[in-house]
């Protein structure tokens, strides 16, 4: 037979380490921020801008080689000048985005003669994630990967 203060020992354990798990997964490692290294500057801001409707902020270097853009609530996109050329890469490597509304994105993207397709690149319909969610890619002016989909999160 369990004692009382033995079951009681062990469920006050229980819930102190379920709460200091808990503190770490909150205070962990969160994303800040992505640097990428371009070619051209101004036309990947531009991409950056317009084709992702990314808002532009304040950036401390003020010497025209930077752009920094909002990603989210806490974090940015930073662009930094001076790649020696664009390079191919492949879609396995890629950050992702996403959008309310994945179709009125696409028809942004149209809008704006953007290429982008599902997985393959065989369709610009939406590709279905195992977990639901639809994506397509694109490739910025340095053709580095993006996926953008209809996660909710």
């Amino acid at each position: 037979m369990i004692k009382k203060p033995i079951i009681v020992s062990f469920l006050l354990l229980f819930l102190i380490a379920g709460s200091a798990i808990s503190a770490l997964a909150q205070n962990g490692v969160k994303a800040n921020h992505v640097a990428l290294y371009v070619k051209d500057l101004k036309k990947s801001a531009d991409f950056y801008k317009n084709v992702m409707q990314l808002k532009e902020i304040p950036e401390p270097f003020h010497d025209g080689k930077h752009v920094w853009l909002r990603t989210g609530e806490h974090s940015q996109l930073h662009l930094i000048e001076g790649a020696a050329e664009v390079t191919q890469h492949d879609i396995n490597s890629h950050f992702s985005y996403s959008v309310n509304n994945l179709q009125d994105f696409s028809k942004h993207l149209d809008q704006l003669h953007v290429k982008y397709g599902n997985w393959k690149g065989d369709s610009k319909s939406p590709q279905l994630r195992p977990d639901g969610v639809k994506q397509v890619y694109l490739q910025d002016p340095d053709n580095i990967w993006i996926e953008v989909n209809d996660d909710k999160f």
